[in-house]
């Protein structure tokens, strides 16, 4: 399939046959992790920067993985460590970056659009992970990787997005991917954290977790994102456990073989509880793993477009 995007801003851009075709791909790219040698020479001599202005351990960790194994050289670019920190503005920073002539730059901003602020100014292809509340598309295609390669077709199926979807990136994103491929999607959380203009969404929200939880195939959790939240929202963390966070009572409630996942980084006790998210319905590890593979087919088809090889 010839790729014709040069960036990836949102989910929203990418046609359903698209996500499957990253889905084709990524899964080619799993055979590699079995192997003793997990490295393949497909971008041998290309370069990737990892712009991540904001801190980072999976995906930052898993695009600098995927682009090792793909043999491209990864160059990373933390805000502590740049000019930023100097007040130097976004714009001459990706002047400066598109000086250094890469493929690829890899942004995490706490701006929402600073991803599509460097896209329309640069020629290199630009992947979003992650900018303010906007989007994390990355995010969203390896959790929905997941469910695929758990069920084989998502369509159908009922999935739970409990947490802060007021402040989450990662929610918003799953909301438009998931809904592309046909899931039935349900958003749980606090009033306080449950934006507006959910009732727009094709979504169904719920401030009951009993509720929310009854009959569902899969449950995503989410980290309470207390950095972004003002004074106010909650009452407190143990009152927030009390009523929101996922536990065993929950699950007998939802389908059997309910799948229970989570971005990352988990709070246990407080968003999920530790024996959930050990479990054999436990999908965090395998959302780990579907990172590097998804992130090594999105490098691939954003660095070789129009169907180079």
């Amino acid at each position: 399939m010839k790729w014709l995007h040069k960036d990836l801003l949102d989910v929203s851009q990418l046609s359903k046959s698209e996500v499957m075709a990253i889905f084709e791909t990524a899964g080619r790219f799993q055979e590699l992790q079995e192997r003793p040698v997990k490295k393949v020479p497909t971008l041998k001599g290309r370069s990737v920067i990892l712009f991540f202005a904001e801190p980072s351990t999976r995906t930052k960790t898993s695009f600098d993985v995927a682009g090792k194994r793909l043999s491209a050289d990864t160059f990373s670019l933390a805000k502590s460590s740049s000019s930023l920190t100097k007040g130097e503005s976004l714009k001459d920073t990706a002047l400066t970056l598109q000086a250094m002539a890469p493929d690829a730059i890899v942004i995490r901003h706490w701006c929402s659009g600073a991803a599509r602020f460097l896209a329309d100014r640069l020629d290199c292809a630009v992947i979003n992970a992650g900018d303010g509340r906007h989007a994390h598309p990355t995010q969203a295609i390896l959790d929905s990787f997941t469910l695929h390669q758990e069920w084989g077709d998502i369509a159908g199926k009922t999935i739970l997005i409990l947490g802060d979807i007021a402040h989450s990136r990662v929610a918003r994103s799953n909301v438009v991917m998931l809904n592309k491929l046909g899931a039935k999607v349900r958003l749980c959380a606090p009033r306080t954290l449950m934006p507006p203009a959910v009732k727009s969404w094709p979504v169904q929200a719920y401030s009951d977790l009993n509720e929310a939880v009854k009959g569902v195939d899969a449950v995503m959790c989410l980290r309470l994102q207390l950095e972004r939240q003002k004074d106010g929202l909650l009452p407190d963390l143990r009152e927030y456990a009390r009523t929101f966070g996922l536990g065993q009572k929950h699950i007998d409630l939802a389908n059997p073989d309910v799948r229970i996942m989570h971005p990352g980084p988990m709070n246990r006790g407080v968003e999920i509880s530790s024996d959930l998210a050990d479990s054999a319905g436990s999908l965090v590890l395998d959302q780990v793993s579907s990172g590097v593979v998804t992130r090594m087919a999105l490098l691939f088809l954003y660095m070789t477009r129009k169907g180079e090889e």
